[in-house]
């Protein structure tokens, strides 16, 4: 299982404690250091949808001058502002398997990721 994310992000803290708790074994892959590779996002994008992973609701994305914003309207903007900045992709993503998680729930985590 790998888990992606920013180590002080909120969500990614929470998410990393749940695991951790259940002694569920992780790779964390930190995307401000280390971004994420173009075919990984391309990879998500196509499952999940561009509109999943870019975070509207972020610091980074409030921070992006306002036609910066208005660029990013399809999946090729997306992808651009992903890969220049990925503090905007949403967080964490984790990917067990088959299985690819955008955020974090509980719920969903306790019904995907049984120890």
């Amino acid at each position: 299982m790998r888990l992606y994310g920013i180590p002080n992000c909120n969500t990614v803290k929470k998410a990393r404690a749940w695991l951790d708790a259940r002694h569920l074994t992780y790779e964390f892959h930190d995307y401000k250091k280390a971004g994420v590779p173009e075919a990984q996002l391309r990879a998500w994008m196509q499952r999940l949808g561009w509109e999943t992973l870019v975070n509207r609701q972020g610091t980074t994305w409030r921070q992006l001058p306002d036609a910066e914003k208005a660029a990013v309207k399809d999946a090729d903007s997306a992808l651009a502002l992903m890969l220049a900045k990925p503090s905007v992709i949403k967080r964490p993503v984790v990917e067990a398997g088959k299985t690819l998680l955008v955020g974090f729930d509980e719920a969903r985590y306790e019904e995907v990721l049984k120890p």
